[in-house]
């Protein structure tokens, strides 16, 4: 772990086909190794799209009846069978969700937070290029120079006032 950016998405949109495009581009970093990937509660986070990669990629012997149908049965069924798919232990590729309103669970929104003070604050772009151009600049500047994996400091205790 390097704290790395290693695969920026940056696009117009962040639907079910871009999420899954981000995702492959990004294990095909490490094709054989585990993947453990902490996701927030957006839908595009357990398509139907990404449990089928997810079941092609790691070769798995899912008869049809199983996989089901999108609303109706199996796996695709609903979100929380495809979640429950997609979070398995058993899973080399593997989706941790974390809860609703718990953002500063998901290590990736220090990384956002960084980006918002360095590049987004007080900055003016002509156009969504100048942006992509900026960011994509300040990820190479991060990753040379700042890059180190967060350290993870909560320690569970309820905090007093």
């Amino acid at each position: 772990m390097t704290g790395e950016s290693i695969s920026p998405s940056i696009g117009p949109t962040r639907t079910e086909s871009d999420f899954l495009d981000h995702c492959k581009r990004t294990v095909d970093l490490h094709p054989d190794s585990h993947w453990r990937i902490v996701v927030d509660q957006l839908n595009t986070h357990w398509s139907e799209s990404l449990v089928k990669w997810v079941i092609l990629l790691e070769g798995l012997d899912v008869p049809a009846h199983e996989i089901g149908v999108k609303g109706k049965s199996g796996i695709l069924k609903n979100q929380e069978t495809r979640k429950a798919f997609l979070s398995s232990p058993d899973r080399r590729i593997r989706f941790i969700y974390v809860p609703q309103h718990s953002s500063w669970l998901n290590q990736v929104e220090i990384w956002f937070s960084v980006v918002v003070r360095r590049v987004l604050k007080r900055s003016h772009f002509e156009s969504v290029d100048k942006l992509r151009e900026r960011l994509l600049k300040f990820i190479d500047y991060f990753n040379e120079t700042m890059a180190k994996p967060y350290r993870w400091t909560f320690t569970g205790r309820p905090l007093t006032t």
